[in-house]
């Protein structure tokens, strides 16, 4: 494939966006770009043409080669990784494969994303057991306050420490390796979200400390929805996917590559995301999504008079900056904002309560250009 590097409004036909949509909120639901569509239609066909063929003889192989492809990406083996249709399924699929005890313990962060910190509420009910949650403050003021709020909670009770890689309601990428070595130093096994990672910022799982990492492949690597993997470490196989199937008991793979008919042409669809994310410049992308971004946090936090959240280089290509309270503390008054933007003047952009008020979630993939954020911040000083 040909190198892409001409970003902003020079790559956006890429993608099917509407024209007259600012849209800063790549990290909500993803994109597709149009030529990643165009290979998931050729995959449907293919299955349209002889399904039981497909089905029935093909599939097996070609599940296992987007799992290579996928694993040579995030520093794995093929035989590690396997799919789901999101990252949440993941969390659930470990969550619900632990045999938890009364009294035994399960840490997350007070940021986690709402639908893991419920899941994890549901699994510990039903159990007897606890959910301790690490206090990270909004700003967060750096990366060792993240490290020291876990620590402060682990116990001889602490069974699993689920942590996100990229923190989804305010972009913070946190330092995970050490928050697992606390972890396992505290007795403890590790499950990180990384809905937000993959495409993002580099990955290598070994590196993560992770005994299990979750993550989607249709935010940052481009893949249509649903697409998502779980990557189990070495003696950590014994997940298993929600939905119980034939290969139960035949191993990670076996398990989870086939638990009834679905449409797979989305992971099958993850070489050609993986190629067109290399396209675009695979890690310059990443440092000009990165750099985009910080751009845009100064720009917004200079217009409004308001603090970031977190030091500029804890973020990668998805950041939260402050807003005034002026606009509201509550999540009516944050959903309002949120309607007002879209609406009246067709921004698509994250606004979210936390401590503090509102904050605003800014996103920049290579669609994306400064003129976009200036824009926005227009429109939030003009309001």
């Amino acid at each position: 494939m040909t190198a892409v590097r001409n970003y902003g409004r020079a790559a956006r036909d890429l993608w099917p966006l509407a024209p007259d949509v600012t849209y800063l909120n790549h990290g909500g639901y993803g994109v597709t770009p149009k030529e990643i569509m165009a290979v998931a239609n050729d995959w449907r066909a293919r299955i349209e043409a002889n399904p039981t063929q497909f089905l029935s003889r093909d599939y097996s192989k070609a599940i296992r080669a987007a799992a290579a492809s996928l694993a040579a990406f995030i520093g794995a083996q093929a035989e590690q990784v396997v799919f789901l249709g999101n990252a949440t399924d993941g969390i659930n699929a470990v969550l619900r494969s632990l045999d938890f005890k009364p009294g035994d313990e399960i840490v997350l962060a007070s940021t986690a994303y709402t639908a893991v910190m419920k899941a994890a509420r549901y699994v510990a009910e039903r159990s007897g057991a606890k959910v301790v949650v690490a206090t990270l403050p909004v700003p967060l003021p750096e990366a060792e306050t993240a490290v020291n709020a876990f620590k402060a909670v682990l116990s001889p009770r602490t069974r699993l420490v689920l942590v996100d890689h990229v923190v989804s309601p305010t972009g913070i990428v946190l330092p995970v390796k050490r928050i697992a070595d606390a972890a396992k130093a505290a007795g403890a096994r590790v499950l990180i979200d990384g809905a937000h990672a993959p495409g993002q910022i580099a990955l290598d799982m070994p590196a993560t400390g992770a005994d299990w990492y979750v993550a989607n492949c249709h935010k940052w690597l481009f893949a249509p929805r649903a697409c998502g993997f779980l990557w189990a470490a070495p003696g950590s196989e014994e997940i298993h996917p929600l939905a119980i199937s034939h290969g139960l008991g035949g191993g990670l793979a076996a398990e989870f590559d086939w638990t009834g008919t679905r449409d797979p042409a989305s992971v099958l669809s993850i070489p050609a995301a993986i190629a067109f994310h290399a396209k675009l410049g695979g890690p310059a992308l990443m440092t000009r999504n990165a750099a985009l971004t910080a751009e845009a946090l100064d720009v917004i936090a200079a217009a409004l008079q308001t603090p970031l959240g977190a030091p500029r280089e804890m973020f990668a290509s998805m950041a939260t900056v402050g807003l005034p309270t002026r606009f509201g503390t509550t999540e009516a008054d944050a959903g309002a904002l949120r309607q007002k933007l879209a609406e009246k003047h067709n921004v698509e952009a994250i606004v979210s309560v936390l401590p503090g008020g509102l904050w605003l979630r800014l996103a920049a993939q290579a669609y994306n250009e400064s003129a976009e954020y200036q824009r926005l911040a227009n429109i939030l000083r003009a309001l």
